[in-house]
């Protein structure tokens, strides 16, 4: 039987209200929304011509389930899911197609850098309240049951304080924390002079979440298939960079001079600059202390990038390597096209000690390569 709430006028009907109540209503709606997401996985599968792992079937049973009980459970005593595993086993792949299938409003799924750029933006601005943290996670999450987090990682110890703060609050908040990483979380903030003081949150994620390796033996982004839909695996890597090659694809040619592009409060040399796309070198954005929130931003105004002179990373400092890294992690996750150019094949070019390297070498492996003859 349908419930109405009281109060309530029939022109502004209060839709969150409504779908908790209908949500509760009987185990048999949660039993359908658990079968919408397996359903929802296997013809997703099918359509890409995917076979899934069985790691990738005992994470869609875990994701059913929980979306089975949440309708009618409060996510403070339902636990979250926390995914890891070797790149391209297909951890946002699950947590995407879990995303889009759950039949909820109330749901936010973000690149962890882009969650946590926006996050110190809103502590700077609430900084005069109390407790800025909770001010920006009220402006941040409204009324958000269900919170998605891509590629989660913690390489610096003031980040990891931040991130002990925001976890504990997101818990008690119940809010349904689903992350993935590249790690297991013993394994995040490896550097043995901060790992132990990020041991608690370790303990945290290990109470409060269900961890999960997603293995394999397959890189499904290394196999070659048509990703009609995702414009950053439209993009090329494009080597020696000839003068030729540069006029085939119409792109700048090199050594053109710096121009000073308004980035917030500062401005970023750039090398090119027309419409939805702009043009860098390498030392433009990663020689420089860059960081996600600037390329975030640049990412509101330009579809197009083009990112010139890839060095070897291996003869570039981790500051710049981990640079390269967050740039280019964000221009996947934005779903942006980019063209790199480099001297030097791309295997050859992303050597370096980075930790996160693997991650960077598996998207830009998606990249058309288009080799010159001179």
């Amino acid at each position: 039987m349908a419930v109405r709430p009281p109060n309530r006028s029939r022109l502004k009907p209060g839709w969150p209200v409504l779908r908790r109540l209908f949500g509760k209503v009987s185990s048999a709606g949660g039993t359908a929304t658990g079968r919408v997401i397996h359903d929802y996985f296997h013809r997703k599968a099918h359509a890409q011509g995917y076979t899934l792992s069985h790691s990738q079937q005992r994470v869609i049973d875990c994701m059913a389930q929980r979306a089975s009980t949440l309708p009618g459970s409060s996510a403070r005593t339902l636990p979250g899911l926390y995914l890891h595993g070797a790149v391209g086993r297909g951890k946002s792949w699950l947590l995407d197609g879990f995303f889009q299938a759950l039949p909820i409003a109330e749901k936010q799924r973000l690149h962890f850098h882009q969650f946590f750029a926006q996050l110190h933006q809103g502590m700077f601005r609430h900084r005069d309240q109390p407790d800025a943290l909770a001010a920006t996670l009220d402006e941040l999450l409204l009324d958000c049951r269900v919170l998605c987090f891509d590629e989660f990682h913690v390489h610096d110890i003031g980040d990891a304080m931040l991130i002990a703060r925001l976890f504990k609050a997101l818990f008690h908040r119940g809010i349904l924390l689903m992350v993935t990483s590249n790690y297991p979380p013993e394994g995040l903030l490896p550097n043995p002079l901060y790992h132990a003081r990020f041991k608690p949150v370790i303990d945290l994620i290990n109470a409060r979440m269900q961890v999960m390796e997603v293995g394999g033996p397959h890189d499904y982004r290394s196999q070659a298939r048509t990703h009609a839909q995702q414009l950053f695996t439209q993009g090329h890597y494009v080597w020696p960079a000839t003068l030729a090659q540069r006029q085939a694809l119409n792109l700048p040619e090199p050594d053109a001079p710096a121009i000073a592009l308004p980035v917030g409060t500062r401005h970023l040399p750039a090398r090119f600059c027309e419409g939805r796309t702009v043009g860098f070198t390498f030392g433009d954005l990663c020689d420089h202390p860059t960081a996600v929130m600037d390329y975030l931003e640049l990412c509101r105004r330009f579809d197009h990038w083009v990112i010139d002179e890839l060095p070897d990373l291996a003869d570039c400092s981790i500051a710049a390597q981990q640079r390269f890294i967050n740039l280019v992690d964000v221009l996947y996750d934005q779903d942006k096209h980019l063209v790199l150019l480099g001297q030097r094949s791309l295997q050859e070019s992303l050597g370096g000690d980075a930790i996160d390297l693997a991650r960077t070498r598996s998207r830009l492996g998606q990249l058309v390569k288009v080799r010159g003859v001179g």
